[in-house]
C-alpha cells in the first residue's frame, strides 16, 4: 500500500478551488486510502495562516481544519520541505502538489490537481 503525500499548495487549493482533496483521492483510481501529511507542511500553513492576510489566511485555516477533521496522520521529518517530499518520492511515495518546479524534482508517479476539481496520477 503506498501512502500518499500532501503538499501546502495542494491542500491550499482545498479552499480556493473548493474541492475535498482527501475525497478525490478516494475516487481516484487504484489509489489507497493512506493519506498523511509532513509536519514541515504544518508548520507552512501555520505560517501562513497567520503571517498572510485575507485569501491566503483563510485558504491555510481551511486547509489546517481538513487535516483535523479527517485525521490525517503526519510525519515527522526536519528540513526543506520540498527535499523531503522529493526523498519521500523516490522512496514509492505518491506526491499530491501544484508546485511546478516541485512536479519537476518528483519521481513518477507522482498526483496532482486538473481543471480546478479532479485529483489525476501523472506517470
Amino acid at each position: 500500500m503506498k501512502t500518499i503525500l500532501l503538499d501546502t499548495n495542494a491542500l491550499m487549493a482545498v479552499a480556493t478551488w473548493k474541492i475535498d482533496v482527501v475525497e478525490e483521492l478516494k475516487k481516484t483510481a487504484d489509489l489507497p486510502d493512506k493519506v498523511a501529511v509532513l509536519e514541515g507542511t504544518i508548520q507552512e500553513l501555520q505560517k501562513i495562516a497567520q503571517e498572510r492576510t485575507g485569501k491566503e489566511r483563510r485558504a491555510a485555516k481551511l486547509a489546517i481544519a481538513l487535516l483535523n477533521a479527517k485525521c490525517v496522520p503526519s510525519i515527522p521529518g526536519r528540513g526543506n520541505v520540498d527535499d523531503l517530499l522529493v526523498d519521500y518520492s523516490r522512496k514509492g511515495y505518491l506526491v499530491l502538489t501544484q508546485d511546478r518546479e516541485l512536479k519537476k524534482r518528483l519521481s513518477r508517479p507522482y498526483l496532482t490537481i486538473r481543471q480546478k476539481k479532479k485529483v489525476v496520477v501523472i506517470s
